[in-house]
């Protein structure tokens, strides 16, 4: 799938997170809660930085970001993203609605930057992991890892890969994406809570 846009000036899926002190997984480092639509509420490493609030698109920093405050698209920024109901209507290829049975979250119609590399672009393949994950207690989100190429963009070769992975909510409609493998991303998403 070949696609590239920019999302930009789409209101965001919650308030900046409020910091707390709590545990994570095992260790005592320190965490912040995030509330975003439908009730749900992830236990975020304190190290980790959210930007957006309010609406509909979430980005969450987890390493190195030249640039948070910018669109999907925008690479070199270790991230993933909690997106709405307003990107999820442009959300699929050529700004169709999203559905994880008909393709990834890619909301555009040419090849956007490669998240690792700008120079390069991407490429996103066929599904590879299709099923379900739990979030929290008693909720089931659509998994999907889609497999991602970052190509030159003058013929196409293969410089480097990367998988898209992506827990969708359709009740509550929210959809998580992570271009970076995050690490303890599953674990937050796995432990979340509803009210």
């Amino acid at each position: 799938m070949i696609t590239s846009a920019v999302v930009a000036g789409v209101a965001l899926l919650a308030a900046p997170a409020p910091t707390s002190a709590a545990v994570f997984s095992s260790s005592t480092a320190a965490t912040t809660p995030l509330s975003v639509r439908g009730g749900l509420t992830l236990t975020l490493p304190s190290t980790w930085r959210v930007y957006g609030g309010g609406g509909d698109q979430i980005r969450v920093v987890t390493g190195a970001c030249a640039r948070p405050r910018s669109h999907y698209f925008e690479p070199g920024c270790r991230s993933f993203w909690l997106l709405g109901g307003q990107a999820l209507k442009t959300g699929g290829e050529g700004f169709q609605p999203y559905n994880p049975n008909q393709g990834p979250f890619y909301p555009a119609v040419d090849v956007p930057p490669c998240a690792t590399d700008p120079s390069l672009g991407q490429v996103l393949g066929k599904a590879v992991a299709v099923g379900y994950r739990a979030v929290g207690v008693g909720h089931k989100a659509h998994y999907r890892v889609w497999p991602g190429r970052c190509v030159r963009y003058d013929n196409g070769e293969q410089k480097s890969t990367f998988s898209q992975r992506e827990w969708y909510l359709a009740k509550e409609r929210i959809l998580i994406v992570d271009q970076w493998n995050t690490p303890g991303l599953a674990t937050v998403l796995k432990n979340a809570t509803w009210r």
